[in-house]
């Protein structure tokens, strides 16, 4: 129901009230009744969309449908579907009822008019099925979905769908039973366009929930292409009705149909913010098999549920096989790829990167008289890695998962498997490839694997080339790497120090391998609070970096590294300078979907956000959590980091409800994932902690807090910022709830400032 347009005054056959609703205009009308705004006229004075017989249709089975509605809308509870806030008869009898008034544009017409792209509408589609398979579950069918009873609203400038006209819903549900049986022998209830095979059959009984699906299908369809896939006007509405119940009729594929609609294909790729060409490209394949799926006349044949369908186009959205298309082996490992864009390169480029590397030495580390011995150990070494890589794909043992359906932890856990079992009798080769496993691991947020696996790397790799050696250095970079993002911080010094002793000691001091870890040790010192260290650490690795001469994702991640440590010393400009410089560098060496230049943006996010630029920042987020969803798997660290900053802007922006669910699902990652006492715990904690007292609910806050304090207190030092600033909310918290006493004891124990 919109209402952008005036309205006219209501009919006069119609009194000024209604119940309680004093009638202020018209919405629109229909078959069945008339649809009024109209406003309550007691303590609660909302909008609503006022819904009544029209007068004179007030028969049996039109009552009896209006009736079923009403009682199906009263069934359901979700945000997808217009919610009913009461129901009534007036004096003459007609039955009414009040619901949610949409102030929203139809599906398709929101969409083009927004010039969303394929992707965008997928995910808004899939919030529709989601919304569908609710009433699904709650025993009632729709039968009558289309755009213009799924209507787009905007809340903080994202589109949210809401359902609504349940007027010809059947009940499959024993409660509405006595509503249901009023489509009598030769009536069809529904829009032809939309509807399907044995909903248009001559009885109309022997529907079920794949009626919906069919439906579903049809909006998909013009959702891609801007038509619907059988027009009823083109050969008649009887004939279109006779050959759609004799299921004669056979859509075409939605890229096939765009290749038919001539010079109307550029005005429709324009409305999806492409070209004719691109959207074949994207039609073509996975989506063109979704829909058919969803239209096949044979309703066994369709996805079993409403769940079933946004289940296949999440898939396609995530890269992942979908099930409306045969799996052939190319097609599955053509989407493990796509989909790990993290895991491939962190396990196969870096292996493949040795096997490039391998026949190279440097001069001055290699004495003369054993060049040639190393040089063919390191090309059979080279022969090795490449022999491990081929294999590792390949499923040998009879019952093991097939290469094209392995998972990125699943390859991990079989390379792993194999280095440790099949090169124990090559020890320089199976710590590298082990060291190579190991980082992979910690790229997906395995820690504990990760650290697993680096340990026994690091053991032979110190028996097999002795303890001072670059290869032992290179192992103890990654374990340092991974345990400072898990938390470990203590073990991450000792390791990230013994690594840069030895590379010190046999590189040159302008080797960029000094000059990587020396930037690991920035952020560490940046997590330990002890940011002065960490900005001297950063100054001499970015002295390296810009004496190598151009641009380097070594140099942007170092120049973002300091700035994040201006950012924390309240030194904005220069932060801000930083992080741009290091963005325009990235965004020329890293693709758009790469998620460290995803996480640069959130960094940047972060600036604007403590200098109270919530606008600046929003967008900024919103694109990092798109990638990381994109590229991550959804109990990545990384996702926890975003979730917690947009859940802090929500905040900022009084939109409590969607901050208190994002900052839970950080929480949520956070603590399965890393340290019980790592301070990125802590951040969320505290976060979570104001927003629960702005939201009200003191005792909900005081926990958070206090737990954010304990973290902080026991990792930062009782006079870190971070812990002084946990302490104020907490004091301010226990005045506000008459707690002086407890207030003045925390303020004298950990000294805050007055």
């Amino acid at each position: 129901m919109t209402s952008d347009e005036p309205r006219p005054d209501p009919p006069a056959s119609f009194p000024e009230n209604i119940g309680p609703y004093h009638i202020l205009g018209i919405l629109g009308e229909g078959g069945m009744g008339v649809v009024y705004e109209a406003a309550e006229s007691g303590a609660v004075r909302r909008r609503v969309a006022l819904k009544i017989v029209r007068a004179g249709l007030n028969s049996h089975d039109v009552i009896a449908r209006f009736q079923a509605e009403r009682q199906a809308l009263a069934l359901m509870s979700h945000t997808g579907i217009a919610k009913v806030f009461s129901a009534g008869e007036t004096p003459s009898g007609e039955p009414y009822f009040a619901m949610e008034l949409v102030r929203g544009l139809p599906l398709t017409e929101y969409c083009d008019s927004r010039r969303l792209s394929t992707r965008q509408r997928l995910e808004l589609f899939v919030a529709v099925c989601h919304a569908v398979q609710h009433a699904h579950q709650k025993g009632v069918i729709h039968r009558d979905l289309k755009p213009s009873n799924i209507l787009i609203t905007e809340q903080e400038g994202v589109p949210e769908p809401k359902i609504i006209d349940f007027g010809i819903a059947k009940a499959i549900g024993q409660q509405l039973t006595d509503f249901t049986l009023v489509t009598h022998a030769g009536i069809v209830l529904g829009t032809a366009a939309y509807m399907s095979p044995e909903q248009a059959e001559s009885s109309g009984l022997d529907v079920d929930t794949r009626t919906d699906v069919y439906s579903l299908g049809v909006i998909l369809f013009e959702l891609l292409t801007g038509r619907v896939p059988m027009e009823p006007r083109d050969m008649g509405m009887h004939l279109f009705l006779a050959r759609l119940a004799a299921r004669e009729t056979d859509p075409s594929r939605p890229s096939d149909l765009l290749t038919t609609l001539g010079n109307s294909q550029k005005s429709i790729a324009r409305a999806r913010h492409t070209d004719p060409e691109s959207l074949r490209r994207e039609l073509r394949g996975d989506l063109d098999w979704i829909v058919i799926k969803s239209l096949d006349n044979d309703r066994a044949r369709r996805y079993e549920s409403a769940s079933a369908f946004a289940a296949d186009v999440t898939r396609y959205l995530e890269n992942q096989p979908v099930s409306a298309r045969s799996p052939s082996a190319a097609y599955r490992l053509t989407k493990f790829v796509r989909r790990h864009r993290i895991a491939v390169p962190a396990t196969l480029l870096a292996l493949l990167a040795i096997v490039a590397s391998a026949a190279f030495a440097t001069a001055g580390m290699i004495r003369a008289t054993r060049a040639e011995r190393l040089a063919t150990q390191e090309a059979e070494a080279a022969r090795s890695v490449t022999d491990f890589l081929v294999n590792l794909f390949r499923a040998s043992v009879p019952g093991e998962v097939p290469a094209d359906q392995v998972t990125a932890r699943q390859l991990l856990d079989r390379g792993a498997s194999r280095a440790a079992i099949g090169l124990a009798q090559q020890p320089v080769l199976q710590g590298r490839i082990m060291t190579t496993v190991g980082t992979a691991y910690a790229a997906l947020g395995l820690y504990d694997a990760a650290r697993s696996q680096l340990e026994q790397a690091l053991a032979i790799r110190q028996q097999a080339l002795g303890p001072n050696s670059l290869g032992v250095a290179e192992t103890e970079v990654a374990l340092g790497e991974a345990a400072t993002a898990h938390g470990d911080l203590e073990d991450a010094g000792v390791q990230l120090r013994r690594a840069l002793a030895i590379r010190q000691a046999l590189l040159p001091p302008t080797h960029t391998d000094i000059a990587h870890t020396l930037g690991d040790l920035g952020a560490l010192k940046w997590k330990e609070g002890r940011l002065a260290q960490a900005e001297s650490l950063y100054w001499r690795a970015l002295r390296i970096d810009e004496g190598t001469g151009g641009d380097s994702t070594q140099l942007s991640r170092d120049r973002m590294g300091l700035g994040i440590v201006m950012w924390q010393q309240k030194r904005y400009a220069d932060a801000e300078t930083l992080m741009r410089s290091a963005l325009s560098v990235q965004e020329r060496l890293l693709g758009p979907e790469n998620p460290d230049l995803a996480s640069s943006f959130n960094n940047l996010g972060a600036l604007y956000w403590t200098m109270g630029r919530y606008g600046d920042a929003l967008p900024l987020y919103e694109r990092t959590r798109k990638v990381f969803e994109r590229t991550l798997e959804p109990g990545h660290p990384r996702m926890a980091s975003i979730l917690n900053n947009l859940a802090e802007t929500y905040w900022k922006l009084h939109r409590y409800s969607e901050a208190e669910s994002l900052f839970r699902r950080a929480l949520a990652i956070k603590e399965a994932k890393l340290t019980p006492n790592n301070v990125s715990i802590a951040v969320t904690l505290n976060g979570l902690g104001g927003l629960l007292r702005d939201a009200g609910r003191p005792a909900d806050a005081e926990t958070a807090y206090r737990r954010a304090l304990v973290i902080r207190e026991r990792a930062l030092g009782p006079t870190h910022a971070d812990v002084v600033e946990t302490a104020q909310a907490l004091s301010g918290l226990l005045r506000a709830t008459g707690r002086e006493r407890e207030a003045e004891t925390l303020a004298l124990r950990l000294s805050l400032p007055k």
